[in-house]
């Protein structure tokens, strides 16, 4: 598809929107902004990366992106404390903080700081920090993670790298903390453009079916999600497993891999031996940059489903909502700042929540539509790049008048 520009966006938001971001971009123009996080491909993280640096660029501003490298013994660690952040209960050694600081000073030893703005993404680069006092950049930490109740342990050590930070940015405010930095919320967002949201034909979504060998017989009940204990893979072939007990439907559960997520075969591997008796279950490992695949899943979908046990924001739940798609999700992280009970979505908090709900929409499809509609709306509103961009230009303007109250534009 041919490249995008900032005014295309006209076409899904407001103009004045846009007129605002070209505003404010000129107040900032040839800013330089470093992006840091650990994986170039899978999650969403660098997803986002790939569709939002291109357009700062164009806005005027000169961004760039690093990836630090890192064994596996370092994503053992992280993916530990991904977990523990989640409110996990995890055993964290002594040795296992040794593998991770260790990993830090050597990425940090290879990569230069000589811009004005370093964006650090998530706990896996965090330490990089060491290097603001010898550069002129302001530091920013942007936690992507449902902090609202972290194991203690690993928070207690993690947060003395976070204080030394100029500020910080959390995806809900129940994920703020007592931090002596300003703390920003800025939600997650998608672009309707990417090919993983874009419209598509009916023959695009059929040949993705057939190519799945996913027949359309019946309602088709869809999560996306990393094969990842807290996205809850085993309960949602229980929830499968109720739901059929009165509605003949199918359930497929699609996604992949990220290199930082050593975690991920263990649970593909589970789920497929629950599952292997059930054809009316399926299971999909999706390459990576599968986005037209997942967007073909999402708009064949009958019902999107995310029954996370933990989310920091859950942006497949902005994609399905995007679609116009009935969406059955958990409450948690920062799934009820975009599914509002009843009115965009429906919340569950249990297997036999979500089930029920699922059974609800499938026996309500004019109530199915009006969430979808609504759903839709929402997420113009909040949660697609531009409302994001905005967010940043805005961050951005702010480091730059640190400690004034009133910021005159």
């Amino acid at each position: 598809m041919s490249k995008r520009t900032i005014n295309d966006y006209v076409q899904v938001t407001r103009q004045q929107n846009i007129d605002e971001l070209m505003l404010l971009a000129e107040k900032l123009q040839g800013l330089k902004v470093k992006m840091v996080n650990s994986t170039a491909v899978g999650g969403g993280v660098a997803e986002m990366l790939h569709r939002i640096i291109p357009l700062y660029n164009q806005l005027g501003l000169d961004v760039t992106w690093d990836v630090i490298k890192g064994g596996g013994d370092f994503f053992n660690v992280t993916k530990a404390f991904h977990n523990a952040l989640h409110g996990s209960r995890v055993e964290i050694t002594q040795e296992m903080f040794n593998v991770y600081r260790e990993t830090n000073e050597h990425n940090s030893r290879q990569m230069a700081f000589d811009s004005d703005v370093v964006i650090v993404h998530d706990p896996q680069p965090l330490l990089l920090v060491s290097k603001r006092n010898s550069s002129r950049a302001k530091w920013v930490w942007r936690c992507h993670i449902d902090t609202a109740k972290p194991n203690p342990a690993v928070w207690e050590y993690l947060q003395f790298f976070v204080r030394q930070y100029d500020a910080s940015i959390f995806s809900s405010p129940s994920f703020a903390k007592e931090l002596p930095n300003p703390q920003y919320l800025i939600y997650p967002a998608i672009d309707p453009f990417a090919d993983k949201n874009r419209e598509l034909s009916q023959s695009e979504i059929e040949a993705v079916l057939n190519k799945f060998h996913i027949p359309n017989d019946k309602p088709i009940i869809v999560q996306i999600s990393r094969f990842d204990y807290l996205k809850d893979p085993l309960g949602v072939f229980e929830t499968f497993r109720l739901i059929k007990k009165s509605h003949d439907c199918r359930f497929v559960y699609a996604g992949g891999t990220a290199n930082d997520d050593p975690e991920g075969a263990k649970v593909l591997a589970e789920l497929q031996e629950k599952a292997a008796q059930e054809k009316d279950f399926h299971i999909l490992l999706l390459p990576d940059f599968a986005d037209i695949e997942v967007n073909a899943l999402q708009r064949a979908a009958t019902i999107v489903m995310q029954k996370s046990l933990r989310e920091g924001f859950g942006l497949t739940v902005t994609e399905a909502l995007w679609k116009g798609k009935p969406v059955v999700a958990s409450a948690v992280g920062g799934i009820p700042l975009q599914v509002i009970h009843n009115f965009t979505g429906l919340l569950a908090y249990s297997i036999e929540g979500a089930a029920y709900q699922i059974r609800y929409l499938l026996n309500n499809p004019q109530a199915a539509n009006r969430l979808g509609v609504y759903g839709r709306e929402h997420v113009r509103e909040k949660f697609l790049i531009t409302r994001k961009i905005r967010s940043y230009l805005l961050l951005f303007i702010a480091l730059a008048h640190k400690g004034e109250s009133i910021i005159q534009l």
